[in-house]
Order: C-alpha cells, then structure tokens, then sequence
C-alpha cells in the first residue's frame, strides 16, 4: 500500500513540475527562455522601467493588493465565500438526520 502512494506521489510531483517549468521559464523570454529578446535589450528595458518608476513615484509598485482584484481583496472574497459554504456544511452535518443523538 505504502509503495503505490509513494509511486503515485512521485508521478503526481514530476506532474506538476513539467507543468509549472515552461511558465517559470517564460518570465525571462530572452535569457534562456528561448524567446527572441537579447540580453541587452532586457537591460535596456529594466533601465526604462527603473527611470519611470523614479519619474512618478506616487504610482507604488503597481500591484493592487486591497483592490477587490488584487492580492488581499481576492483573499478575503474567497475566504469568505468558501469559509460559508464550510459553515453550512458543518450547521447542516451536526444537525441533519444522520447526526448521531447525544
């Protein structure tokens, strides 16, 4: 029993790995990633991003994290929705007809 979960894991995580690795690789299109950018134009566009980010600092990073799309705002939408539906499923499993009587 042991070695069929071992094996299945071990699929499931080399799985997982060929799936994630093309989009790891593809942030960096140019260096490796096999994209057409060179090296020197990535350079050249990190300097203009750095330049414009110190042109305008009121704009922050640009990640919106208490905006309902960003990283906080989701968290909380979608605790709150899956924290009811867990609610209703254990009201409704402590009290349905085949909740065990005290």
């Amino acid at each position: 029993m042991n070695k069929h979960v071992v094996i299945s894991a071990t699929i499931l995580a080399l799985f997982v790995a060929s799936t994630l690795l093309p989009m790891a690789a593809a942030q960096y299109a140019g260096v490796g990633g096999g994209g057409t950018t060179s090296l020197e134009e990535q350079l050249a566009l990190a300097k203009a991003k750095v330049k414009a980010a110190a042109d305008n600092p009121a704009t922050g990073s640009g990640t919106p994290y208490l905006d309902a799309s960003g990283v906080i705002g989701g968290s909380i939408i979608v605790g709150a929705v899956f924290g009811g539906i867990a609610i209703a499923f254990i009201v409704k499993g402590r009290s349905g007809r085949f909740a065990k009587a005290k």
